[in-house]
């Protein structure tokens, strides 16, 4: 029995490298393309929101104007500016996402994206 153990060999596994805790290093250019995700994600959240302000404050604008043309012309000036805001905001998503399909780097996951505002 004594020389039966003696002669197994257990392989428990490859060595610990401690370069490798913590971030993934091995894949540079995922982490970034993960980071740049989550801010265009984040920025496009925030110009949706900026988008439904303007749309509450113009149509606040119009109700209150009380027929001022002057004011109710500044109100569909404001909700023309938060429109044409929101539609460059995702003009501009969608570019990028297209420069990372160009370069084969997998920035601008929607799938993803969606999954994570779900958790």
């Amino acid at each position: 029995m004594k020389d039966y153990i003696a002669q197994t060999q257990v392989t428990i596994g490859p060595p610990l490298d401690p370069g490798s805790v913590g971030l993934n290093t091995s894949q540079p250019v995922n982490t970034l393309a993960n980071l740049i995700s989550t801010i265009i994600g984040l920025l496009t959240v925030v110009a949706a929101l900026y988008f439904i302000f303007m749309v509450i404050t113009g149509a606040l604008g119009i109700i209150t104007s009380g027929g001022d043309k002057g004011k109710v012309e500044d109100a569909r000036n404001k909700i023309t500016t938060g429109a044409v805001g929101f539609v460059v905001v995702v003009a501009a998503m969608f570019l990028v996402g297209l420069i990372g399909i160009i370069l084969d780097i997998p920035i601008l996951n929607l799938g993803e994206m969606i999954s994570r505002i779900r958790m």
